[in-house]
Order: C-alpha cells, then sequence, then structure tokens
C-alpha cells in the first residue's frame, strides 16, 4: 500500500496516525461508565459494553466518526504531536530532521501563503498540462503527475512477484478515479447517482476557481472518462482473491494490451526506461485504458489533467477551494459539520510527509523498551496458542497441518519501530508553499518506492509511520506488524491487567496472525509466494466454514436494509472470529494452573478479557460515512466486530452464562479456526 502524500478526499475527516500524550499511558483498558447495565450482554453485547460510552460520546462537529481506541486517543494526543514537531523545530528536542518538520509544519499553517503561494504552485502544475498537445506528450506527462506520486489514469509501483516473493517487480493497476470506488461510477442505485451528480457540480465549482472558463462542460469529460476507466475496473470483492490481480504479462504484455499509448515514452520520463518485469494486476482496466486514449480529443485528455491536479491540490490552496472541497465530501461522504482545524491537517500533513521522523521523536519521547518487550512476549504466546489450536482441528489433514505450521514458524514480527530510520537527507523543504512541499514530500516517496524495482528485497524496511495506531499483516511478507503508536491504551498498558491487555492489544495480535491463514492469507506459503499448499480435502472443508462466516456476515443489517458485504469483509470477519479465541486461550495458558484473578467492579478476570475486546470497537458514526464503508471497506461496522466474533465464541458464553439459543450463544456458530 503506498503511503500517499497529497491529502486525499477522506483523509483529513478521518485522520488515522495519532500519538498518546502521557497521560493516556495511565488509562484504564475496561471503562465500567462505558456499560449500559439496561440489556443483558447475553442479548446485544455491543451495547452492554459500549451503550453508555455511546451515549455520551456523540460525533464531533468536525469528524465523521467517534471511536473509543483511536478518536480518544487522538483527541489527548494531537497537542502532543504539535508540541514534539513544535520542539524539534526550535532545537529544544534534538533530531536530524527537527528543522525540515518544522518548515513543513509552519508552511502549512500560513493561510496567506495559501492565497498566494500555493496558488503560484498550482498554475505551473496546469501549465505544463496546457503543453501536452499529442501521444508522445501525454505519456511524458502521466509519468510527470506518477513521478510526483498523482494518480493519473493509472496506477504504477513497486511490489513483491506474487509467485516469487524473492523480486522486487513493477506493478501496474487501476487508478485515476476520484470518486472512492468504481461502484460510485456504475450503480444505478438513487443515493449513488446523487453523488454522481454532486461530483460533477463540486469539480465544476474547483475547475471554474482554478480559471476555466467552460468548467460545467469540462466536468462532464472528467466523469465521461472516468466512467469509462471505472468500467474496466475490477470490484473490491473480486481485488481480494490474489489470482484476480496477479498478471505477470511484462512490459510487452502491458503494451499489447494498450497499444495506443506510448510506453516507451512514459518508462522514459518516469525516469525507469529499463523496466521489464511488470505485473498488469487488471489488464481489462489497460484495456479499457487504452480505448480511453484512442477514443478521446487530446484536450478532453488534458481536462481530465488538469481536474487531477486542482482535485488533489484543492486542500492545500485557499479558503474558496478548501471550503468547496469540505462541503462536496461532507455532503457525499462524511457528514462532518465543520472541517479540522488547520493545526490538525498540518500535523496530518507533517506526519504524513515525514512520518519516520515523528516516529522518532515519538519513540523517544513516550515508548520504552519495556513496552517492546511486553508486547513480544505476547505474540509469541498467542503464535503458540494457534499451533495448539492447529493440532486440534479435526477438518485439517496432516499434510496441510505440517504446512500451516512451518508457515506460522516463519512469520516475521516488527514491533513498535524500525531498527534503521529512514534517511530524508534528500528531501527537500522550504517555507514557500504547502503545495510545492507536498508535491516534493510526495516525489519523494514515489522515488523511494519505485527505486526497489529489480532490487533485493528488503525486509525489514517499514512504510507505515511508527505512530500510526494501526497494524497488519502482509502476506507477501509474511510478516506482522505492530507500530509503537497502537501500543498504547487502551490497547495496551503496562500498569493494565493481562486479562485487559489481551483482551485489547492482545485481540489485535490475534487478528493479525489470522490475517495469515484467512481467505486471502492462506493462499500463500511461508516464504510469501502465492501458492496452494493445502491438499484439495482440507481446502474444500476450509472454504465450507468460511461460507458460513461470509454467509453470517451478510445477514447482519446496517442502514434502511443495507447488509454488511459478508465476501468483502470475509478476512477481516475470520480474523475476528479467530484472533479473539487466539487471545484469549494465550490468557489461559498465561494464567495455567494459578487461580483466576478477583473479579473487579464484579466482573471476572474472563469476562474483563471480552469486556476489553468489546469496547475496543465502542464508536459513533455519520450516515454518510457508514454508507461509503459499507461499499469501500473490507472490515464490517464496529456493532458486528463485537456481536460476529463473540457469538461465535462458546469461551463467551460460558463467561457470561448465556443461554444456548440467545442471540450471543446461537444454537449455529461459524468458525474457521
Amino acid at each position: 500500500m503506498r503511503p500517499f502524500i497529497f491529502l486525499s478526499l477522506f483523509a483529513l475527516a478521518c485522520p488515522r496516525t495519532q500519538i498518546p500524550d502521557a497521560a493516556s499511558l495511565q488509562a484504564a483498558a475496561v471503562d465500567e461508565a462505558a456499560l449500559d447495565r439496561s440489556v443483558a450482554p447475553c442479548d446485544d453485547f455491543y451495547q452492554f459494553a459500549c451503550g453508555g460510552w455511546m451515549a455520551k460520546n456523540p460525533v464531533p462537529p468536525d469528524r465523521a466518526r467517534w471511536v473509543r481506541s483511536f478518536s480518544e486517543i487522538d483527541k489527548r494526543n494531537e497537542e502532543r504531536v504539535r508540541g514534539l514537531i513544535e520542539a524539534a523545530a526550535a532545537g529544544r528536542v534534538k533530531d536530524p530532521d527537527g528543522g525540515k518538520l518544522g518548515d513543513l509544519y509552519a508552511v502549512c499553517l500560513d493561510e496567506a501563503k495559501a492565497e498566494t503561494e500555493s496558488p503560484r504552485a498550482l498554475q505551473a502544475a496546469l501549465a505544463r498540462v496546457a503543453a501536452v498537445s499529442d501521444a508522445k506528450d501525454l505519456a511524458r506527462e502521466v509519468a510527470a503527475f506518477h513521478r510526483d506520486g498523482a494518480p493519473a489514469f493509472f496506477d504504477f509501483d513497486s511490489g513483491q512477484d506474487f509467485k516469487d516473493a524473492t523480486q522486487v517487480i513493477g506493478i501496474a493497476d487501476q487508478g485515476g478515479m476520484g470518486l472512492p470506488d468504481r461502484d460510485y461510477y456504475l450503480a444505478q442505485d438513487e443515493k449513488k447517482a446523487a453523488i454522481r451528480k454532486q461530483y460533477v457540480e463540486h469539480a465544476g465549482k474547483l475547475l471554474a476557481l482554478a480559471g476555466s472558463a467552460n468548467a460545467g462542460a469540462e466536468a462532464q469529460t472528467v466523469m465521461r472518462i472516468e466512467t469509462a476507466l471505472a468500467k474496466g475496473a475490477l470490484d473490491r470483492t473480486a481485488r481480494r482473491n490474489p489470482a484476480n490481480i496477479y498478471h505477470r504479462i511484462e512490459r510487452a504484455g502491458l503494451a499489447k494490451t494498450a497499444p495506443r499509448f506510448d510506453w516507451d515514452g512514459y518508462f522514459a520520463a518516469l525516469g525507469y526506461p529499463d523496466v521489464r518485469a511488470i505485473n498488469v494486476a487488471v489488464p481489462a482496466f489497460f484495456t479499457a485504458f487504452d480505448e480511453v486514449v484512442a477514443a478521446t480529443p487530446i484536450e478532453d485528455l488534458r481536462t481530465y489533467l488538469r481536474w487531477t491536479v486542482i482535485r488533489l491540490a484543492a486542500p492545500m490552496l485557499g479558503k474558496s477551494f478548501v471550503e468547496e472541497r469540505f462541503r462536496f465530501v461532507s455532503q457525499a461522504f462524511t457528514g462532518s459539520k465543520e472541517d479540522l482545524p488547520r493545526w490538525k491537517k498540518c500535523v496530518a500533513f507533517a506526519t504524513g510527509a515525514m512520518g519516520q521522523s515523528v516516529g522518532r521523536l515519538f519513540v523517544e519521547g513516550v515508548f520504552g523498551e519495556e513496552g517492546k518487550a511486553a508486547s513480544v512476549e505476547m505474540i509469541r504466546a498467542i503464535e503458540d496458542a494457534f499451533e495448539k489450536n492447529l493440532g486440534s482441528l479435526a477438518w485439517m489433514d496432516e499434510a496441510t497441518r505440517a504446512q500451516a505450521k512451518e508457515k506460522l514458524h516463519r512469520i516475521a514480527n516488527q514491533i513498535a519501530f524500525p531498527n534503521k530510520w529512514r534517511d530524508y537527507s534528500s528531501l527537500e523543504v522550504d517555507r514557500g508553499s504547502w503545495l510545492a512541499n507536498a508535491t516534493r514530500a510526495a516525489r519523494f516517496d514515489a522515488q523511494r518506492r519505485l527505486e526497489k524495482i529489480g532490487k533485493p528485497l528488503d525486509r525489514e524496511d517499514w512504510e507505515w509511520p511508527p505512530s500510526i495506531v494501526n497494524a497488519q499483516y502482509d502476506p507477501s511478507l509474511n510478516r506482522m506488524q505492530f507500530p509503537a503508536g497502537i501500543l498504547q491504551p487502551p490497547f495496551f498498558s503496562r500498569d493494565a491487567a493481562p486479562a485487559e491487555n489481551y483482551g485489547g492489544i492482545g485481540f489485535v495480535m490475534g487478528h493479525e496472525l489470522v490475517h495469515g491463514f484467512d481467505d486471502e492469507g492462506r493462499q500463500y506459503d511461508g516464504a510469501g509466494n502465492l501458492r496452494d499448499w493445502w491438499t484439495q480435502a482440507s481446502g474444500k472443508a476450509y472454504e465450507e466454514r468460511a461460507q458460513c462466516v461470509a454467509d453470517q456476515y451478510s445477514g447482519y443489517t446496517v442502514l434502511d436494509g443495507q447488509h454488511v458485504n459478508g465476501k468483502l469483509t470475509l478476512g477481516e470477519n475470520i480474523a475476528d472470529v479467530a484472533g479473539v479465541k487466539m487471545a484469549y486461550r494465550a490468557l489461559l495458558a498465561r494464567r495455567g494452573d494459578r487461580p483466576p484473578e478477583k473479579p473487579v467492579g464484579g466482573f471476572s478476570e474472563e469476562q474483563r478479557f471480552f469486556l476489553a475486546a468489546a469496547q475496543v470497537w465502542c464508536s459513533n458514526e455519520r450516515e454518510q460515512l457508514t454508507r461509503m464503508r459499507l461499499v469501500t471497506d473490507p472490515h464490517s461496522p464496529p456493532r458486528y466486530r463485537v456481536i460476529g466474533p463473540l457469538s461465535n465464541s462458546p469461551d463467551f458464553a460460558a463467561a457470561f452464562q448465556c443461554k444456548p439459543g440467545s442471540r450471543m450463544a446461537p444454537e449455529k456458530r461459524c468458525e474457521v479456526w
């Protein structure tokens, strides 16, 4: 996943990078005030665990959602991030990148320059587009966009070869669409049709602000081109199957798929004229792109490129651009009532541009080696629980079980922060304009990634900022990553009881581990290669169990009859169901023969584990964002990240003494692992 530096349509509405202040390090994992005791835990455990919190924590006006675990950390830590950047810039905290961080942050804050200097940078980019007059110019300009990390028409990046994970090759993939998913262009339901209309109006307004004399017609041109691209794109559910996005047809095959685009000129202008090894992820998309290039007048292609520049630059321009962008995004996708304060945008921007520099400040100022050691111990305990569980699976034969164990033993774990920090010495930063700095930062990152093609794989590299509140499993690397940002309360605290830590970060660790064995991850072997290591019988048994999970979640209703997409969310749901099981079993193994801890607040140790796991997902969310997430998000809505896994858990039913047949202890349970 490319960490895109330009601010996307949704990044400022839903920021992901969060760094806690010192006070948050003492927070308790289980919040008894968050409970709704009017609801029986066996009827609706999400409401029981989170109802009190939901009633007291409406979504703030400048947000689209508010989540206990992520957002409450964010509320406390944004000032901390600002303080770290300002201290480093002033030399109060010694860091080699302190000056650059300070410049990025300061020029972002300068609203006057957003009205003067950023528009100058915009006009320079638009002048470059205006000079495109033929097919060769088009190829060179598309390459210039991609050098700057801007997705024009398609995406070109580096990545591992699915079937030889030691190779880093080029990846040509679908892209270049301004709406968040192909379905927004193609679906015929009333709400998406309304959003298409809003998008055209929005494009017209921004094009007019940038000086277009015929903005309304140009906006229609943009929609026509992007819709043509969407028709060739693969839907999100199909993209979850790696076989559907692996087509190693090389540069020669790419040229045959889209023969009317000047690929030699493109790769020369990109700076990599000799690239040959390429996975063309979605060949049908490049056929559609080729038809767009052939059938569209050059002036219309220039219009699309001009719109792409303006669309990406809008958050960094003057007040009129920012307000129009917020109006559209809020109306169509987030429902936020107010835009974020500028300083919060600038914290997010500086972190996106120089994430490892911010992460280094965070690690040195907040996170200690003791927390890293405790995290490593917990991960190992959960891996042990998974291995013991493998031995108990009657549906898996011995040949497949041996392969699964081999893969498990080869999983690499990256905890808290990288062993080697990224070198930003070649990144140019000044106090000229926010847009110019954003372009240079995106260019730096795009070049860093493209230079990996043909080079030995660096398994130690971190793409994410260490300060991010998130975690991941990468099947091609067979690696889990737990940045320092998530190893904080309420996920994890050195002062919390084991049950609460295992219910919080332990659940996350179990979840990421199981991604190596979900319906997508199970297709990769221990070396990270896409290879079928399953016997036919075990593979069929797996698919039957996975289908049970998909059907179960597809039955969950969210908004006015809309259902969760059980196929799109299948991998995350499998990981939730098994992840909480592995964390719980690891907790029991840790306790061994010792008696359970004494109840706290009337809840046993086992019950507090499940409360901690549930309260991670306490959430309020605006309707517009929920609708978008149902289309684009492979995760189920927060309510069902609690209801689904725990209703499938006999351990939960035993802990709360749920009667068979109750909602949280149904007669039919779904479980893969």
